[in-house]
C-alpha cells in the first residue's frame, strides 16, 4: 500500500456562502417585480368578476323569490345596508326583499338579504332605473335594465349584467361605451 505525502485538501463546509444568498435573493427579487403588475391586474379582475357574480346571484335571488312566493320583489342599491338609495350606483351594495303594494319603492319590512360593498369598484344601473322590480311570473317591470361594472376610473375589463324584461338575467363584456362611462363614474 502506498502511501501519499503532502498536504490533503480540505474539504468545503455544506451550505452556501453570503455572496450565493445575495445573489439569489436578487433574482427572487427581479423576479418578484416582474410578476407583480400581473398578479395586481388578476387580482382585479378576479374582484371585477365576483362582484359581477355576486350581482347575478343576487338578482336570480329576487327573480326566484318573486316567483316562489308571488309576490313582488325589488332589489335596490343601498349606501348604509338598512334603506333604498336613490342612485345609479351599486357598489356601496344592495337589499332584496318584497315591496309594498302601494309604495314601489319601499321595501315592506326587513330586507331579506343584504350585500356589502366593493371596494376599488363602480357599478353603475342604466340611468333611470334605481331599483329593480321582479312580478311573481318572474318578469322585470319596466325597461331593460344594465349594471355595468368597472374598476374605479378605468375602462380595460369593464363587465355587465342585463335583466330583459322577461326577467331573463345575464352577464357580458361591456361595449366600449359602456366601459368609458363607467370609467367616468356616470
Amino acid at each position: 500500500m502506498e502511501r501519499r505525502h503532502g498536504w490533503a485538501r480540505p474539504r468545503r463546509p455544506g451550505g452556501f456562502t453570503l455572496i450565493e444568498q445575495i445573489i439569489a435573493l436578487a433574482v427572487v427579487a427581479a423576479l418578484a417585480c416582474l410578476a407583480s403588475p400581473a398578479l395586481g391586474h388578476l387580482a382585479a379582475r378576479t374582484q371585477l368578476q365576483t362582484a359581477q357574480a355576486d350581482l347575478l346571484a343576487a338578482l336570480q335571488q329576487a327573480r326566484g323569490q318573486a316567483v316562489r312566493t308571488g309576490r313582488r320583489t325589488m332589489l335596490c342599491p343601498s349606501h348604509d345596508g338598512r334603506r333604498c338609495a336613490d342612485d345609479v350606483h351599486w357598489e356601496d351594495g344592495w337589499l332584496l326583499g318584497h315591496y309594498r303594494s302601494d309604495q314601489a319603492d319601499r321595501l315592506d319590512g326587513a330586507p331579506g338579504t343584504i350585500a356589502g360593498g366593493y371596494d376599488r369598484l363602480t357599478i353603475l344601473s342604466t340611468d333611470g332605473r334605481r331599483r329593480i322590480h321582479f312580478q311573481g311570473d318572474g318578469s322585470a317591470g319596466g325597461s331593460n335594465a344594465r349594471f355595468t361594472l368597472c374598476r374605479h376610473g378605468r375602462a380595460e375589463s369593464a363587465l355587465t349584467v342585463t335583466v330583459a324584461n322577461s326577467g331573463r338575467i345575464y352577464g357580458a363584456q361591456a361595449s366600449a361605451e359602456q366601459a368609458q362611462r363607467c370609467a367616468q363614474g356616470g
